[in-house]
């Protein structure tokens, strides 16, 4: 797993990279970052984030937490609830600091699409 950890950064930076120097369209950067946090959403998180909440964008149906497609939390209030818990949620601290930023644009960005 921590082989795993900074993939995601280390592709959103090589993307990044590539788009400065003009290779890659600001698209392309969006649908990377989408998908990695899509992937952080469903699969990585342990437990992941989709087994109790409903996220349309991610196909997850979780009925224990809030949905996250009617609560539509900005990128700062998922960061904080990850990071601390909140309610009956747990925090997370397998995640590092990087993912945790990553899940919050992500599910800000997508939540009530």
């Amino acid at each position: 797993m921590k082989a795993n950890a900074g993939r995601g950064v280390r592709v959103v930076l090589a993307a990044l990279a590539a788009s400065a120097s003009g290779y890659a369209p600001a698209q392309n950067i969006a649908q990377d970052m989408a998908q990695e946090g899509k992937l952080l959403f469903i699969r990585t998180a342990v437990p992941a984030c989709a087994v109790c909440h409903t996220l349309k964008h991610a196909g997850a149906l979780g009925e224990i937490g809030p949905s996250l497609d009617e609560l539509k939390p900005d990128a700062a209030r998922v960061e904080k609830a990850v990071r601390n818990g909140i309610g009956q949620m747990p925090a997370n601290t397998a995640l590092t600091a990087d993912q945790v930023r990553l899940l919050a644009r992500y599910v800000a960005g997508v939540a009530g699409q």
